[in-house]
């Protein structure tokens, strides 16, 4: 009888492993190239009908309609072009449902949506930064394939103005995910809200599970999961969602963090406790003594090129929200933690409050890579990859012909933009300015050149 149930457990545990490659396989299916929209996009103009009159343009059009303002939506003066406050409120906790259509060409797809502002600091900003989920006339999930991203009910639109050169989160999303294993698709459109032109956009993919996406489940009945998606940020405004993990208790970071996925349809007290002691074990190793031990340390629990990938990204660009905000990190399929870069818009010397140096180390200092970076493995790992890297994708010649290339397909929609928000370059409002105030650009050409700049400083030294 012992040798049936032995022989019984050999066929389960082999079933298991067998069902286990199956799913990374998938994931390695579903992954897809990558679609750079500069290169592959189209460039002949289309005329689209737009409150009566015609609309050229070789980008992507979305128009959006609303019955009511939007929560947080910036108010601008007319003819000034100064920002004067918000409608209602800038905590982005309110929706409100409206349509939106997403036109390329000839294909067109429609949908009800609710909308709100997003962002932190950028919900302050003159053009505003919007998510949309996609609805139908009951009020539930509508999926929909934008753009051909992959079909999922979240969207981002990523509005960019203090980033006066339109392109950081273009060039940044996609050279990671040339890089790595995944990054957010976006793609360039030009949007319109009740028929008023708002300028130049990023519809964007958020971070979260979909078959396109992160490939993440969790089993709510029995308190399981395959993958999770977590955020270090400033937290939730629904403190349900944020976890009291190790490095939160113990303050080895200020920052919070929050479950992402699963959502509150999915989360319970049972599922929130297993997710907080898995990620806390893996922080508990981190910030151990012995946390490089080869068979017991962090090398067990991560992804050491993802991290080291996200490391070189972020270092090069100066980004150094990454680590502290906007940073999400997920357990894949194979068990092992991954990180997933998000908002560039800072890069490159173009924080608000102060100037970067270009001869600096940042991340160094940002949550679990202080740890990492004291492991000389994990450094020796760092130094090979970005020689790798230098040699082709991150070459100063491939960075510079990224932007170049991306300003000659974004042609004159750039021009259009700045019909609406021409007064950037010349505001000293604090809501879209650097300071000091020399730092700010006079005009689009400067704003293009600082950026190759500090890319080429930065990557000499």
């Amino acid at each position: 009888m012992k040798y049936k149930l032995y022989g019984l457990l050999t066929v389960l545990s082999t079933c298991a492993m067998v069902a286990v490659a199956v799913l990374i396989l998938q994931k390695d299916d579903i992954k897809k190239d990558r679609y750079l929209q500069h290169k592959e996009g189209p460039t002949e103009t289309y005329d689209y009908e737009v409150n009566n009159s015609t609309f050229s343009s070789h980008l992507p059009v979305i128009q959006i309609y609303v019955d009511e303002p939007i929560p947080g939506k910036t108010i601008v003066d007319s003819e000034t072009g100064y920002h004067l406050g918000h409608s209602v409120s800038q905590s982005g906790s309110d929706r409100i449902c409206g349509d939106i259509t997403v036109r390329e060409k000839d294909d067109s797809y429609s949908s009800r949506m609710n909308i709100h502002v997003r962002g932190n600091s950028s919900r302050s900003f003159d053009k505003s930064s919007y998510s949309i989920c996609l609805i139908n006339d009951e009020g539930a999930n509508n999926p929909a394939d934008l753009l051909e991203m992959g079909e999922h009910h979240e969207w981002v639109l990523y509005g960019p103005i203090l980033d006066r050169t339109l392109i950081r989160n273009y060039m940044w999303y996609n050279i990671a995910g040339q890089i790595m294993d995944y990054a957010p698709e976006l793609r360039y459109c030009e949007v319109f809200i009740n028929d008023e032109y708002q300028g130049l956009y990023l519809l964007c993919e958020s971070i979260t599970a979909g078959s396109d996406r992160l490939q993440l489940k969790v089993n709510k009945k029995d308190n399981t999961f395959t993958g999770y998606l977590l955020r270090l940020d400033r937290g939730s405004e629904n403190e349900y969602k944020n976890l009291d993990n190790f490095s939160n208790y113990t303050y080895r970071i200020t920052s919070t963090v929050d479950c992402v996925y699963p959502g509150l349809s999915n989360l319970n007290d049972e599922l929130k406790k297993s997710i907080t002691d898995d990620f806390s074990y893996f922080e508990k190793i981190i910030y151990s003594y012995d946390y490089n031990d080869e068979k017991y340390g962090y090398r067990t629990l991560i992804d050491v090129d993802n991290f080291v990938d996200y490391f070189i990204i972020n270092e090069l660009t100066c980004n150094y929200d990454a680590g502290a905000f906007s940073t999400y990190i997920y357990k894949d399929l194979d068990g092992r933690f991954k990180l997933c870069v998000w908002d560039f818009n800072n890069c490159c010397d173009n924080y608000m409050e102060q100037a970067i140096s270009y001869r600096d180390f940042g991340l160094v200092n940002r949550a679990w890579f202080k740890m990492l970076i004291k492991d000389e493995y994990f450094v020796e790992k760092i130094i090979d990859r970005y020689k790798e890297l230098r040699k082709d994708i991150l070459s100063e010649e491939s960075l510079l012909s990224f932007i170049d290339d991306t300003i000659t397909y974004l042609g004159d929609s750039v021009d259009r933009n700045y019909e609406v928000w021409d007064y950037i370059f010349e505001s000293h409002d604090l809501h879209n300015v650097l300071i000091p105030f020399d730092r700010n650009p006079d005009n689009y050409d400067e704003a293009v050149q600082d950026l190759k700049d500090f890319l080429i400083r930065r990557g000499e030294w």
